[in-house]
């Protein structure tokens, strides 16, 4: 689940919710604009050490959002039954100084497939989502 030494996470997901993290393609992140409007958008994550880590592109209505309000709700889509919901609430912080979306091997060979796709090389993507940003979850819900 983490490394030893690393960060204790603020949630400790089943083995099921966890590998769903690590593998589920597509997120649903929620940011509230100033109006109190709550903004969902579809988001690429990594599922790190605890932590939900994204990268977006510089100057989005997500950006600011998370800079006027750093609540936020994530979850994954249920399956075609309706079962194996995952819904997170957390804190979102903008980390200016962490490593890039190309210089992670585990986002690389989680995305590497969708950045070829979409004619992307993780140089470009990197210089498209330069902004990565930290989501520290602290309530976890699953069924």
């Amino acid at each position: 689940r983490r490394r030893p030494g690393g960060p204790r996470p603020m949630i400790d997901p089943s083995p099921e919710v966890e590998a769903r993290l690590r593998t589920a393609p597509v997120g649903w992140l929620t940011t509230v604009d100033a109006q109190g409007q709550p903004q969902p958008s579809p988001i690429w994550f990594l599922w790190e050490e605890g932590r939900i880590v994204i990268w977006s592109k510089l100057g989005t209505p997500r950006l600011r959002n998370l800079a006027a309000n750093p609540r936020i709700a994530f979850h994954l889509d249920a399956d075609a039954d309706g079962g194996s919901v995952v819904t997170i609430e957390g804190i979102a912080r903008l980390d200016p100084d962490g490593p890039r979306a190309g210089a992670v091997p585990a986002y690389q060979a989680k995305y590497r497939r969708f950045i070829d796709e979409y004619g992307w090389t993780p140089e470009s993507f990197d210089r498209d989502y330069p902004s990565r940003v930290v989501i520290e979850p602290v309530r976890l819900r699953a069924w």
